[in-house]
């Protein structure tokens, strides 16, 4: 049995995600950043050069990705965007044409077997998107670049465009990446756009038929089909053949009515359908010429540019967060980070509350009452008398602070003999295995005002992370080779979703 998944049910699915940010029971997304200690082959495999692929596995998306955990920030819903590939405009580059029926025994230009998978649209420098209706049958563009924002096709470098919506200077500067573009419905356009009207013709030139010009009805089932008040064509035939589709009378076949509510139409050729004048009542013959054709181009449903996200393929969704310096305490600047991922529905530590806060620290804290040396970023502590290990994510030194994470590995965060995972506790010395520093833990309960002038509660000298482990969905995972930060630094990451 052979089945498809269809581009209706791709953009179904984007759009469920899309609203999910914005409806009345809302999801609540949150973009978390993690692993601050190197890849290495006796825990996660891989390396910092080559980053391991994520597994799609119980393990990694419900447990691991939490103990490397370091913050998350809330995706608000100004923060999502509907995508698409990135095509750019260049002169001398073969784009593909918009049709309705590109499939495996019916390829575009480039050879893709589906619409979505062609170059029928490009985005020009100053950040305009067009659509292609005809691309002068597969021949490279060859002209100046478009600037129209006409409601109408228009001609230009051999191809017949249509202007479908501009980025937005804000859109381009939150969005657009070097392979995708954020894609949006132009409302001008989408007002202007006729359901069912023919704006595009594929032409078979034939030969041997008698030149002149000639009109004939589409017939099918749009309204009025088949006579002078639905769409008519307008046929030029030089040197015995039908000339290509264009937008130039006298020159080019063209179409003089588009139109409306087709969604199959036909052009019949010959002396009972064709005519000398375009109200249709004075029978032409284009005379006994043969292999020419005259094929409608069947618009997408509501027309060009109503919709430019279904039409153009829009069944990616974007987020793009910004995390600023150490942004409210929580997003530490004193270590890299290799992983990205979103959580869906997290809650707050110690409880089933979903949480809400515009950003969370993941990261376990001990307030050191005394302590000598320097704490190393990455390198291991671990506790007299409970025997817990850990991994040193930060270390404050004015505020005695000291930020670590234990992830479910052996001498990582686990005892190595017996695999034990024992949470730092009481006033149990703390040694950094490289540093040799050395801390003994607070027993006092206090808040404590942070370099930021945010503030962190500690009882009996510590602090819990901020979201409860291990809750909600992660449902985006992605290993990265180790990016810093600063305390002057901001980093932009964006999410593709394809659906």
């Amino acid at each position: 049995m052979s089945a498809i998944i269809t581009e209706k049910f791709r953009q179904h699915n984007a759009k469920q995600f899309y609203e999910s940010f914005t409806e009345a029971s809302k999801s609540t997304y949150y973009l978390f950043i993690g692993k601050a200690t190197a890849y290495t082959t006796a825990t996660t495999t891989g390396s910092d050069s080559s980053p391991p692929t994520p597994a799609d596995a119980v393990g990694e998306t419900e447990y691991y990705a939490w103990d490397s955990m370091l913050a998350a920030k809330n995706i608000a819903s100004t923060d999502v965007t509907y995508a698409l590939p990135r095509r750019n405009w260049a002169n001398g580059t073969t784009y593909d044409m918009y049709k309705h029926n590109i499939s495996s025994s019916s390829t575009s230009t480039s050879g893709a077997s589906n619409l979505y998978d062609s170059t029928f649209y490009f985005l020009t420098s100053d950040n305009r998107v067009y659509k292609v209706l005809d691309n002068n049958s597969g021949t490279a563009y060859s002209g100046s670049e478009p600037t129209s924002e006409s409601t109408s096709p228009f001609e230009l470098g051999g191809y017949v465009l249509k202007y479908i919506y501009s980025l937005t200077s804000s859109e381009a500067a939150k969005y657009l990446t070097s392979d995708y573009m954020p894609v949006s419905t132009d409302t001008t356009v989408s007002a202007a756009a006729t359901d069912g009207k023919i704006e595009s013709l594929s032409i078979t030139a034939g030969s041997g038929y008698t030149n002149g010009t000639y009109y004939a009805a589409v017939y099918g089932d749009g309204t009025s089909a088949g006579t002078s008040s639905g769409a008519v064509i307008r046929i030029t035939v030089s040197g015995g053949a039908i000339a290509s589709f264009g937008l130039t009378a006298g020159t080019d076949t063209t179409i003089h009515s588009g139109g409306a509510a087709y969604t199959y139409g036909t052009v019949n050729l010959g002396s009972d359908y064709t005519f000398s004048n375009s109200s249709l009542t004075s029978s032409s013959s284009m005379g006994s010429g043969s292999g020419g054709a005259v094929d409608v181009i069947i618009s997408p449903k509501n027309g060009h540019g109503y919709d430019a996200v279904v039409e153009l393929g829009g069944h990616y969704v974007m987020t793009a967060t910004t995390l600023t310096q150490a942004e409210n305490d929580d997003i530490t600047t004193s270590n890299d980070f290799r992983q990205v991922g979103i959580v869906v529905d997290p809650t707050t530590y110690g409880s089933t509350t979903v949480a809400t806060d515009a950003t969370a620290r993941q990261t376990f804290i001990v307030k050191m009452s005394s302590s000598s040396g320097t704490f190393e970023i990455d390198e291991k502590i671990s506790q007299a008398s409970t025997g817990a290990i850990g991994k040193v994510v930060e270390w404050d030194s004015t505020r005695s602070l000291l930020y670590y994470q234990q992830e479910r590995f052996g001498d990582f965060g686990t005892n190595s003999t017996t695999g034990d995972n024992s949470a730092f506790s009481g006033a149990n010395l703390i040694t950094g295995g490289t540093s040799g520093a050395t801390g003994t833990p607070s027993t006092t309960t206090e808040t404590v005002t942070l370099p930021n002038s945010n503030t962190v509660s500690l009882t009996t000298g510590y602090a819990n992370p901020e979201l409860q482990p291990d809750s909600g969905d992660i449902v985006y995972l992605e290993n990265r080779k180790p990016i810093s930060r600063s305390s002057d630094q901001t980093e932009d990451i964006k999410v593709i979703i394809e659906f």
